[in-house]
């Protein structure tokens, strides 16, 4: 961290010192200083750790044996390590189509009514609240007691179980299951962000193709398949990608209510249990070099649709 800070602030003194004495080519010194510091912090604190991490992944637990490509011969074969990818591959599957799929039907049914800012004020408060906030939330929620006489039940769900004569259970240690109940809070927290997003752009159809598409007899659920949908397709990429991205990364809810036992673990939390709490290097190091690798596609498919939305 001393030698990152002790960089940063040489570089831009040198710049300082370059740019005072240039007296010629005075717009490319003053782009150059503008450009240097950001890209002097990427190299300390992105592009070094990066190279850091890939060069780790090759060697032992202890950084000091080549082990070749061993560490990534576990992920991909080791059972728990399995579980691990499935787990993140349910999460980057459902967690953008159900976000996305209810912040849109949200946004469309909420469009021009009477209660349409308090009706999306309600859907986006989660967005204000942390990720770990919303995990204590729902970890209430899913809060289990023994079905016995005079222990009552404080979780919601668990209640209304019992209300309805069933027998509560373990939402958070019961396999596989447990993993879509620790979805569920992912979608809680993204599906405001959906619905902002697509809320603006099904705002932003011109009228005269929903008018023209109105007197050709189009309402309904055929106005949202065939006008509003393809309308706002570039939008909809974003929203998708984005939540996908986020997800991949998704730590904080895993390691808040269960703390990835149950089977519930995925990449990121496995990479902060294999680093910081088992102390094997060269594993957690080829995970992050796993998950990087899983989010490079999805950023990349992002900026194309982005930079032709931006043509059109």
């Amino acid at each position: 961290m001393a030698l990152a800070v002790a960089l940063f602030v040489g570089v831009i003194g040198l710049i300082l010192l370059v740019v005072g004495r240039a007296k010629r080519r005075v717009d490319l010194w003053q782009s150059l200083a503008f450009v240097l510091p950001a890209l002097a912090m990427l190299a300390v604190g992105l592009i070094y750790p990066g190279l850091r991490t890939m060069y780790q992944s090759f060697f032992d637990r202890t950084s000091s044996e080549f082990v070749g490509l061993d560490n990534f011969a576990s992920i991909f074969t080791d059972s728990s390590m399995l579980t691990v990818l499935r787990n993140t591959a349910i999460w980057v599957i459902l967690t953008p189509l159900l976000a996305t799929f209810i912040g849109l039907v949200y946004a469309v049914l909420v469009d021009r009514s009477r209660v349409e800012a308090a009706a999306k004020a309600v859907i986006f408060l989660p967005m204000a609240i942390s990720l770990v906030g919303a995990s204590i939330i729902w970890r209430y929620v899913y809060e289990y007691r023994p079905d016995q006489q005079n222990i009552q039940q404080v979780g919601l769900l668990n209640q209304i179980l019992v209300w309805l004569g069933m027998e509560p259970r373990h939402f958070l240690v019961d396999s596989p299951l447990n993993t879509v109940f620790l979805i569920v809070v992912m979608v809680w927290v993204q599906a405001g962000f959906a619905m902002t997003v697509l809320s603006a752009a099904i705002k932003a159809i011109p009228s005269d193709i929903t008018e023209a598409a109105q007197l050709d007899g189009l309402t309904g659920v055929r106005m949202f398949r065939y006008i509003t949908v393809p309308s706002i397709r570039p939008a909809l990429v974003v929203v998708l990608t984005t939540i996908s991205i986020g997800t991949l990364k998704v730590f904080d809810i895993v390691r808040t209510m269960t703390g990835g036992q149950f089977d519930t673990s995925v990449v990121a939390n496995e990479f902060y249990t294999q680093g910081f709490q088992l102390g094997d290097t060269g594993l957690a190091s080829a995970l992050a070099v796993v998950l990087f690798i899983l989010v490079v596609p999805i950023v990349a498919y992002n900026i194309r649709q982005l930079r032709k939305a931006d043509l059109r």
